[in-house]
């Protein structure tokens, strides 16, 4: 990397895309919609800068509370960015990655979500992560069943689990933690996101709304993570002991 201050991953709540819909006088699909160009143009920034992992939250596990006909809309986007874009990631040298739980999903999804990332399964360059029907304690939930299964087939002693070895059972396991997250469209709030992997991220919001997120957008954010001084609870080298 040409910056060392530069994060390694960068996870975003990509929010706004109703209201954005709204002021120009239309249905919240058409926001939805609208918001896959900015998905695009994250991933040409995170290629450009050498960021290792992008990690969306495109649709969470409580927004099946959201009214019928837009999560429907939601769904058959995400089976047509899975069909229309999967080609151009993998031209580009880039992993995709679905987190969440999918369970929910019906079975022609959940085939395109792995062919998906069978074909891109080598990719280098970036690994994009696509958190789908995901929540941060629906995971750490989740991860601590397969621990608990782990040690009842003796594969593991209640004394191998520590902080590391939890780690290595989350869905971002092979990845950095993240650095950088990012909440367009004004809130200042998490949603249950990434929970245990944003542990010391630093965390931006902007009024910014999802749609109108460009790579000038994701510049200004990265430019305010690299003046940011990182202590990760230690005391700063410069600084006299008090």
């Amino acid at each position: 990397m040409s910056n060392p201050n530069m994060p390694r991953h960068v996870a975003i709540i990509m929010d706004g895309n109703g209201r954005w819909a709204k002021k120009k006088g239309k249905l919240r699909t058409f926001g939805h919609k609208a918001g896959v160009e900015s998905v695009r143009s994250s991933v040409r920034f995170c290629r450009k800068n050498d960021i290792e992992s992008l990690t969306l939250f495109a649709f969470s596990s409580e927004n099946w509370l959201r009214p019928a006909k837009e999560v429907s809309t939601l769904m058959e986007l995400f089976h047509f960015v899975l069909g229309s874009e999967v080609k151009k990631l993998h031209k580009n040298d880039v992993r995709l990655k679905v987190v969440g739980d999918k369970s929910r999903f019906d079975d022609k999804l959940v085939r395109k979500i792995n062919e998906a990332e069978a074909l891109t399964q080598n990719n280098q360059s970036l690994v994009l992560n696509i958190a789908v029907n995901y929540g941060g304690k629906w995971e750490i939930v989740n991860t601590c069943k397969q621990l608990i299964q782990s040690v009842q087939c003796g594969e593991l002693t209640m004394q191998d689990i520590n902080e590391d070895c939890f780690n290595e059972f989350t869905t971002l396991s092979e990845q950095p933690d993240v650095d950088l997250l990012i909440r367009t469209g004004g809130d200042k709030r998490i949603s249950n996101f990434l929970l245990w992997h944003i542990a010391y991220a630093e965390l931006y919001f902007t009024e910014t709304l999802w749609p109108d997120f460009n790579e000038d957008a994701f510049q200004l954010a990265v430019d305010e993570f690299c003046s940011r001084q990182r202590r990760y609870g230690k005391i700063p080298d410069h600084q006299d002991d008090e």
